[in-house]
């Protein structure tokens, strides 16, 4: 689980701007929350506490070649969302013997909340 504040959250954002976007989220996410301009940044923090959660699931934090975009939060029309992972991040969770990764996302009172469960094959 994570909490991510979101006003706090978007101070970063501005402040480093297209640099943070681009180390963040992928282009899809960025997408996804821009299309929401009365909540994009509660759209951010969300994926960035599912981001955070992933990688507490994987005990590795932010190290080990994990990156922040090879965690990405995916969300179809219509559907609960989903994490892909890529690169470094997804052999590492194959090896952890992690098939599947379940996520729920919310956010309330200025903070947004992720769980990440790992499932295995």
């Amino acid at each position: 689980m994570d909490l991510a504040q979101i006003e706090r959250l978007r101070e970063v954002l501005e402040r480093r701007g297209e640099r943070a976007y681009a180390r963040l989220f992928t282009e899809q996410e960025r997408a996804y929350c821009e299309r929401r301009p009365l909540t994009k940044f509660n759209s951010y923090a969300g994926r960035f506490a599912v981001k955070e959660a992933v990688m507490k699931l994987l005990g590795t934090g932010w190290t080990r070649g994990v990156r922040w975009v090879d965690i990405e939060v995916v969300r179809e029309r219509g559907s609960a969302p989903t994490v892909v992972l890529h690169g470094e991040t997804a052999r590492i969770a194959r090896a952890r013997g992690i098939a599947r990764i379940h996520i729920t996302i919310t956010h309330d009172a200025g903070i947004a909340a992720a769980v990440a469960v790992g499932e295995s094959a």
